[in-house]
């Protein structure tokens, strides 16, 4: 449960331009710093740590800089490409958001402006002879760091937009959103009742834009509906699709509210983020369908790699686990929330967004069944109260397709078998 503001700022520290302006205005303030402190140089010292030698090393960081940022961008680029077709489109977001990239780009931008600015300072004269020793000092702390992200980076490099390390960023990513998910069911608000029944009386506020919802702040509706003594029952979840004037959400009145009725609904639409595409921070479900994706493009006739769907199917047992655990079934509601109500994930849901296309793409494959037949027994066996009845129901599913795609009997009676053990087929 985060609150619209802390998610907006989340999303933007998120940014390459966030990180490179603040390391840029960093560099220049840094630059600048000699200026203001030279004063508290001894007039003796320049002359004994040579700090005249700042010009030059000052003029071989701004070019090279210039040039290490060019070639980190054009890498950067190649891997996103390279990210989108090789893993899946939707993974580039995430590859995007890495930190030691952003970081070392910044590190480069922001050296470069360091560098600049401080040979126009020193041009003009205003360091003087004690300014240059405060400025060669940092130079040479700038140099250091410069050293210690082209090590990092050039490490770096040999693992940005492969296959395998696109796949570790998707799985922690999903099981991010479904250990979140799993410590607030319903978002810090109340379960909405399953078989409620809404008065006639009850108000819908409409949707007004199309698209996915991205975020709900429903601690700015806990507070809405306190201060106006009403009940929202929302009707969609962060990973919905919504259309214009669908309905978000059911206003009921629960005591003697003079809040204007438009002014309300509009107050609740301002809680709900609505854009063009979905997000892995509260949609689990989004996660484990981006893994379900990148396993059906290597199960593809362009690809054929069952190799990596396997391994998926590994990812996805792992990002289960975390909705199996015992934590996921206490229900955590804030106080302050309880008027709100929203419906929770079904297990059901979770595992047709990740097992029924691998299904539908794999069944082919002996390897790759008999890899989900392994993996459904081990959901069952993990969580037998929670997972064994979807587990059931995708197994069934899956021996049907076989029976219809496998074309050696024998292939067909070794699946049926291991299915048979665990009472699956």
């Amino acid at each position: 449960m985060i609150a619209r503001w802390r998610w907006i700022a989340n999303q933007l520290t998120k940014r390459l331009w966030f990180r490179a302006s603040l390391f840029s205005i960093l560099g220049v303030a840094t630059a600048l710093l000699a200026v203001f402190f030279k004063d508290f140089i001894p007039e003796s010292l320049p002359g004994r740590i040579g700090a005249d030698a700042v010009d030059k090393i000052l003029g071989i960081i701004a070019s090279s800089m210039l040039a290490v940022t060019t070639f980190s961008l054009s890498t950067m680029v190649t891997a996103y490409g390279a990210a989108s077709s090789g893993v899946t489109p939707r993974a580039t977001t995430l590859v995007m958001e890495d930190t030691t990239t952003q970081n070392a780009l910044a590190t480069f931008i922001g050296s470069f402006l360091f560098s600049l600015v401080g040979i126009i300072a020193l041009s003009t004269g205003v360091y003087g002879t004690q300014g240059r020793v405060l400025l060669f000092a940092v130079t040479i702390a700038v140099v250091v760091l410069i050293v210690y992200t082209l090590l990092r980076w050039i490490d770096h490099l040999s693992k940005l937009g492969r296959v395998g390390e696109t796949i570790d960023r998707v799985e922690k990513a999903a099981i991010a959103a479904i250990s979140h998910r799993g410590q607030w069911p319903y978002l810090g608000g109340s379960a909405y009742p399953n078989d409620l029944v809404l008065p006639t009386s009850a108000s819908v506020v409409a949707s007004n834009q199309t698209g996915y919802v991205q975020h709900i702040d429903v601690q700015a509706l806990g507070r809405i509906a306190k201060e106006s003594q009403i009940q929202i029952y929302l009707e969609v979840l962060p990973g919905s699709f919504v259309h214009l004037g669908m309905a978000l959400a059911q206003v009921v009145a629960t005591g003697d509210s003079h809040t204007d009725e438009h002014e309300l609904k509009k107050r609740i639409m301002a809680t709900l983020t609505i854009g063009v595409r979905r997000t892995f921070e509260h949609d689990p479900r989004f996660g484990l369908s981006v893994l379900s994706e990148i396993a059906s493009r290597a199960l593809s006739l362009a690809v054929n790699d069952p190799g990596t769907a396997i391994d998926v199917i590994g990812r996805g047992v792992r990002t289960l686990t975390c909705w199996g655990q015992p934590h996921v079934l206490a229900v955590q509601t804030s106080p302050d929330c309880r008027c709100v109500y929203l419906r929770g994930l079904t297990v059901d849901d979770l595992f047709d967004d990740f097992f029924a296309p691998i299904s539908r793409d794999g069944v082919g494959l002996l390897e790759v069944d008999l890899r989900l037949i392994k993996s459904l027994i081990s959901l069952a066996e993990i969580n037998p109260a929670l997972f064994e009845q979807a587990c059931k129901r995708h197994a069934k599913l899956l021996i049907m397709r076989a029976n219809i795609s496998l074309t050696l009997e024998q292939e067909k009676d070794q699946l049926t078998s291991l299915a048979r053990k665990y009472s699956f087929d």
